[in-house]
């Protein structure tokens, strides 16, 4: 009973996190604004998840256990682009780009850095959520901010803390 449980969670949450930011993109096309959505928890949270995906690169983790997480960062990309297209920032995408291809290289120069990283990992995500909290609370407007792809973030957290 407890591995077909399991197996179900792992399942479901594959399965989550493939379409998890798809509301979100939907609401932000609709409008043609990114209006209430933080850049900066959106640069916040996709730092956190390169720095888990290559601290499970570098150490050789099998596949599915990461598996979800470039699923997530394609979007969260795409997310951030349109952000930026919509806010007539395009010209910043070269420099996230930049930034983050070196961040992904420097990570793992030394052995204590993607250590280090992926120990601030959690501190990083919490701070993604008070970012775009923040800005909820200075904009007193939800905007474009899709509560279900929050609500299928709180899942796939539930479920890998369940899971393990």
């Amino acid at each position: 009973m407890a591995p077909t449980l399991l197996d179900l969670a792992h399942w479901s949450t594959w399965a989550v996190c493939a379409v998890i930011k798809v509301p979100q993109l939907a609401a932000v096309l609709a409008a043609r604004s990114a209006w209430g959505v933080s850049v900066g928890s959106l640069l916040l949270e996709l730092a956190g998840f390169l720095v888990f995906l290559r601290y499970q690169i570098y150490y050789g983790y099998p596949l599915q256990t990461y598996l979800e997480y470039p699923i997530i960062i394609a979007q969260d990309v795409i997310l951030l682009l349109l952000i930026l297209r919509f806010s007539g920032n395009m010209r910043r995408a070269v420099l996230y780009a930049v930034t983050f291809w070196g961040g992904w290289y420097m990570l793992t120069l030394r052995k204590w850095i993607i250590d280090l990283a992926m120990n601030l990992c959690t501190f990083i995500s919490a701070a993604s959520k008070l970012a775009q909290l923040r800005c909820l609370w200075q904009t007193k407007d939800s905007g474009q901010v899709s509560a279900l792809t929050w609500s299928m973030s709180a899942y796939t957290c539930a479920s890998k803390t369940w899971a393990t």
